[in-house]
C-alpha cells in the first residue's frame, strides 16, 4: 500500500516535470510600445518557469510549494502541508501584472482569494493580501526560488 502511494507520487512528479519542461507554446508576435507607466513584471524580468519553496505554516512543519508560471499567463500551484498531510493540493489559474511595479497577481479558477508576488531575479516573493512585503522574523521564508530546467542533471556512475 505504501509503495503504491510512493509510486503515484513519483509518477505525478515526473509527469509534472515532463509536461512543463518540454512545453513551448507558439504565439503570434505583435509590435507593442513600451508602457508609459514603466516596467511591468511580465516584461522586465525573465519570470516564466518553475519556482520552489518551503513556506511557513502555523499548524504544520511548513508548506512545500511548487509554482509553474507559463508564458501564456496560466499557472499551476502545488502545495503540501508537511507534517499535517501527505496530500498534495493543486490549484490552476491565470496571472496578470499587478498594480505595483514588478508584481504578479495569481487568480485561481475556483473562488479562493488571489495571491500576489513580487518578481525578483530568479525568485518570487509572496506578498500579503494588500500587496505589501511580509515583515517579521519569518519574512525571508516567503520566497520561491526559480529552478533552471536547462541545467544538465548530474549523472550517476552506476
Amino acid at each position: 500500500m505504501i509503495a503504491g502511494r510512493q509510486f503515484k507520487k513519483l509518477l505525478k512528479f515526473f509527469l509534472f516535470i515532463a509536461i512543463f519542461s518540454h512545453y513551448t507554446p507558439v504565439f503570434a508576435e505583435t509590435a507593442e510600445t513600451q508602457d508609459e507607466a514603466g516596467h511591468h513584471a511580465q516584461n522586465s524580468l525573465d519570470w516564466p518557469g518553475i519556482y520552489y519553496g518551503f513556506l511557513p505554516c502555523d499548524d504544520c512543519h511548513g508548506i512545500k510549494t511548487t509554482l509553474a508560471l507559463n508564458k501564456n499567463n496560466s499557472y499551476l500551484l502545488i502545495t503540501q502541508y508537511v507534517g499535517k498531510s501527505e496530500k498534495e493540493l493543486t490549484e490552476k489559474g491565470k496571472f496578470t501584472s499587478g498594480n505595483k511595479s514588478n508584481t504578479l497577481v495569481l487568480t485561481p479558477r475556483n473562488s479562493s482569494a488571489p495571491r500576489q508576488y513580487l518578481v525578483d531575479e530568479n525568485m518570487l516573493i509572496q506578498l500579503d493580501d494588500n500587496g505589501n512585503r511580509i515583515s517579521g522574523k519569518l519574512a525571508e521564508r516567503y520566497i520561491l526560488r526559480k529552478k533552471d530546467l536547462k541545467e544538465p542533471a548530474p549523472h550517476s556512475s552506476h
